[in-house]
C-alpha cells in the first residue's frame, strides 16, 4: 500500500511553462484599437473611391445624354436639309409648269383630257409639297419684304398707297416649315409725282 506521499507524488504533473510577455494593462485593448484604426482607413479609403467612381460614372452618364441629344439634333438638322435640298431641286419642275400655264394662248390649244389631267398632276405636286410644310409666296399688291421677296425692278406708279408693294411676280418663291427656301423674284411699284 502507497502511503499518502508517494500517492501525491505520482500525482504531481509538470506544468508547462508559461512565459509573459511585457504589455500594458491595456495591451489587448491597443491591439484591437489599431485594428479598428486601420480597418476606418480602410473604409474611409473605400468609401472616397466609391465616390470617385460614383461621380465619375454621373459625369460619364451626363456626357453621354448630352452627345446623345446632340446626335439627335444633329440628325435631324441633316434630315431637314436634305428635305429642303431635295424639294429646292424641284422647284425647276414646278417653274417649268408655271411656264406652260403662262402661255394661255398656247395652253387652250393643247387637248382639253391631256391639259386637265397635267393640271391634275400639278396639283396633286402641290399637294405633296403641301404636306411637307412647302407653301408658296405668290402674292401681289403685298408689302414688300425682303425676307420674302427679290426685287428685280421698280414700277413706277402714281397711286401713293401702291409705293412699295408687290406688283407682280415673275417667280414664285417658297417657304418650308416657317423658313424661306427661296425667296420670289419680283416688280416692286416705286411712287413717284
Amino acid at each position: 500500500m502507497l502511503n499518502n506521499d508517494d500517492q501525491i507524488e505520482d500525482e504531481i504533473v509538470e506544468e508547462p511553462e508559461l512565459s509573459y510577455e511585457e504589455s500594458s494593462e491595456d495591451g489587448e485593448e491597443s491591439s484591437t484599437k489599431d485594428k479598428l484604426k486601420d480597418l476606418r482607413e480602410k473604409l474611409k479609403k473605400c468609401v472616397a473611391e466609391k465616390q470617385e467612381y460614383l461621380t465619375g460614372w454621373q459625369k460619364e452618364r451626363a456626357d453621354f445624354v448630352n452627345f446623345k441629344s446632340e446626335e439627335d439634333k444633329r440628325k435631324a438638322e441633316l434630315v431637314t436639309y436634305t428635305k429642303e435640298k431635295t424639294i429646292h431641286e424641284f422647284l425647276g419642275v414646278l417653274d417649268s409648269f408655271d411656264m406652260a400655264f403662262a402661255n394661255k394662248e398656247a395652253w387652250e390649244k393643247v387637248d382639253k383630257n391631256w391639259r386637265i389631267g397635267v393640271e391634275y398632276i400639278y396639283a396633286q405636286f402641290l399637294g405633296v409639297l403641301g404636306d411637307h410644310g412647302v407653301k408658296q409666296i405668290n402674292e401681289i399688291d403685298v408689302e414688300f419684304n425682303p425676307e420674302f421677296h427679290q426685287s428685280l425692278e421698280t414700277v413706277d406708279t402714281t397711286d401713293e398707297k401702291k409705293d412699295h408693294l408687290v406688283a407682280e411676280v415673275i417667280q414664285k418663291g417658297y417657304i418650308m416649315n416657317d423658313k424661306v427656301i427661296r425667296p420670289a423674284r419680283v416688280h416692286i411699284y416705286h411712287y413717284k409725282q
